[in-house]
């Protein structure tokens, strides 16, 4: 029984697949959502070996469907031989209507941008956390910087007591 218990805790450790630090160093982040994707066969191995980077992606709405753009998820040497991979494909996001009419609301008439935050595994499936952003002047990131290292040297003050 306290077997089960333990694996199941490795797995939900270990649900993280990618994060997009750099969404959260040029964006505010306003509003979250999840989001499952389709992807192909070697897509999905590729994702379990960890070799994805969502560093450069976005996302895209077009014809009232959202796609996941400029993701780079790279094939394993042992991919099938009768498929050519595409390392940089656009990729369907499974959104609610009411989701997608929120987001195409936000982006088109007051500005907002969709970047994806993070990739994980949950009940064994992908899923892509989305987040509407707006972007950051430079300003906002030094005062986002300031308050960062402010909050870690608070923490060491407190730590020391």
């Amino acid at each position: 029984m306290a077997e089960k218990k333990n694996q199941k805790h490795k797995n939900s450790q270990n649900s993280t697949i990618a994060v997009n630090r750099q969404a959260k160093h040029e964006y505010f982040i306003e509003e979250r959502f999840e989001a499952g994707l389709v992807l192909e066969g070697w897509e999905v191995k590729s994702l379990r070996a960890g070799r994805v980077q969502l560093k450069e992606s976005y996302v895209v709405i077009k014809r009232g469907e959202a796609w996941l753009s400029g993701a780079h998820i790279s094939a394993l040497l042992s991919a099938s031989t009768h498929i050519k991979p595409e390392a940089v494909r656009q990729k369907k996001l499974l959104l609610n209507r009411h989701e997608l009419n929120k987001l195409i609301g936000a982006v088109e008439r007051k500005g907002y941008t969709i970047m994806p935050l993070s990739m994980y595994w949950k009940a064994g499936r992908a899923k892509l956390e989305i987040g509407l952003a707006k972007g950051k002047q430079l300003h906002d990131k030094r005062a986002a910087s300031k308050d960062k290292d402010w909050e870690r040297e608070r923490a060491r003050i407190m730590k020391k007591g």
